[in-house]
């Protein structure tokens, strides 16, 4: 919609929300310019100030709600942090939110048929939350000098000290507090990032949902971790969940949480979760869904999806520990699976040889991989994708198009670029139905299961 309105920083506008982005934010027209409103809802009539002032667009910060969506609910949080844009919407309407993120990513792209597809309603979850099986909280130090462990307020460089956080399970809070307070019990340096000094940078804590084990890294600037042995007693005895206490090495400036080097302080390397009958061992850097119990509900999908029968074999690109593969492969002829992360592929063979499983997992881009194992003989019936935000590589969309599996599912976690993919795959293929899970509640993060099915 053009507009020739023209708007300034800090102006007061009240706007009226006609639906909600794929971010969550609330979106209204002033004077027909279009203006998005964090934390705004559908229905709504908000007072806001505008943030930022654009030719086509404005952003605005909502000050006052002069007429309320009924589907406004108090949030359980109070934090400006990323990972809660949806807490103060009702969990039926995010569940309807997150299938019809879909459907706008689809008029955006309009893949082959798009108007067609079936959207199937949105899997949520009973109790949305406590579901996070993971954390990564940056570590600093506030003007007071207290260590302070949490996330960054949106937007912005800020760190906001989170004691709680309604999404993660009770364990990991209770250990990042714990660690936290020994930190500064013990006056380890803590990681300035001004002056590039200090040494603990993030704390990583992941829980196991089958065993209650909890692996607990510290992710440094240096190799050297001072009062480490100090450190280590006290986890011991304060914390016995905590199986497993690695140290990731980044001396590096950058947004990249990891580093290269891991190493084992205390206790085992992994921690081991399990999904259905597979168990998996889970190294520090091993990719694993954040939340086991709609993982689940997820790969049942793509089992659904897939229709394995005994004499078919299944590649699994994008495998990380062999999750997918293992789990709706179970009655398959073979598996085989690609990961570009070394410890992952290492991950994915011990699951495999500890399942009983026939398969293969080897380290390498599945568009490389995937030609490479058909020069050799094999051939495969059903493939799964499971890509990271970005989406399929161009190079294997290629190799897709090429070699036409019979059977397809894509898995995706970001609706744009699933449908940008979607408009060159149905070349070859027509969407018999996406399926929306709910992965992430309290978020704007929409997951879905793609039954793609060859055209004669």
């Amino acid at each position: 919609m053009a507009s020739g309105v023209r708007l300034k920083k800090d102006q007061k506008i009240v706007v009226t929300i006609k639906r909600l982005g794929i971010n969550g934010e609330g979106i209204g027209y002033y004077k027909r310019k279009i203006v998005f409103i964090p934390k705004a809802l559908p229905g709504e009539v908000v007072l806001a100030s505008v943030t930022e002032a654009k030719e086509k667009y404005a952003k605005a910060r909502l000050l006052k709600i002069k007429q309320k969506s009924p589907d406004r609910v108090q949030p359980v949080d109070k934090y400006d942090v990323g990972g809660i844009e949806l807490e103060h919407l009702a969990y039926p309407s995010q569940l309807e939110f997150k299938r019809d993120v879909i459907a706008q990513a689809l008029a955006k792209y309009r893949p082959a048929g798009y108007k067609e597809y079936e959207l199937r309603p949105t899997l949520g979850m009973a109790d949305p939350y406590h579901y996070r099986n993971k954390a990564q909280f940056q570590v600093r130090k506030n003007k007071a000098g207290q260590v302070i462990a949490g996330l960054y307020k949106e937007n912005s460089h800020i760190l906001v000290d989170l004691p709680t956080f309604a999404t993660q399970r009770e364990l990991t809070m209770k250990v990042i507090n714990t660690v936290r307070k020994l930190l500064e019990k013990w006056q380890v340096p803590i990681y300035d990032e001004r002056k590039d000094q200090g040494t603990v940078k993030t704390l990583v804590v992941r829980e196991s949902f089958a065993t209650g084990e909890a692996q607990l890294v510290f992710i440094t600037r240096t190799a050297q971790l001072p009062r480490k042995n100090e450190l280590l007693a006290e986890i011991k005895q304060l914390l016995p969940e905590v199986v497993s206490v690695m140290q990731n090495i980044n001396p590096q400036k950058t947004s990249l949480i990891w580093g290269e080097e891991t190493q084992l302080l205390m206790g085992k390397e992994s921690i081991t979760e399990r999904l259905g009958d597979v168990s998996f061992e889970l190294s520090a850097r091993a990719f694993f869904q954040m939340n086991p119990l709609q993982t689940k509900v997820l790969y049942d999908e793509v089992k659904e999806a897939l229709e394995l029968s005994p004499n078919e074999t299944l590649v699994d690109a994008y495998c990380g520990v062999g999750t997918i593969g293992l789990y709706v492969g179970k009655d398959a002829k073979e598996v085989r699976g690609m990961d570009i992360v070394p410890e992952a592929v290492a991950d994915a063979q011990l699951n495999a040889k500890k399942a009983g499983r026939q398969a293969v997992y080897t380290t390498g881009k599945a568009e490389n991989v995937i030609p490479k194992w058909i020069k050799e003989g094999f051939s495969f019936d059903a493939l799964v994708v499971d890509p990271p935000r970005t989406g399929l590589d161009d190079a294997l969309i290629k190799a897709i198009l090429k070699y036409r599996p019979a059977k397809f599912v894509y898995v995706s976690c970001n609706p744009s670029t699933l449908a940008r993919d979607l408009v060159a795959l149905t070349q070859a293929y027509r969407v018999e139905y996406i399926r929306s899970v709910d992965m992430f509640p309290q978020t704007a993060r929409a997951e879905a299961v793609v039954k793609l099915v060859k055209r004669a």
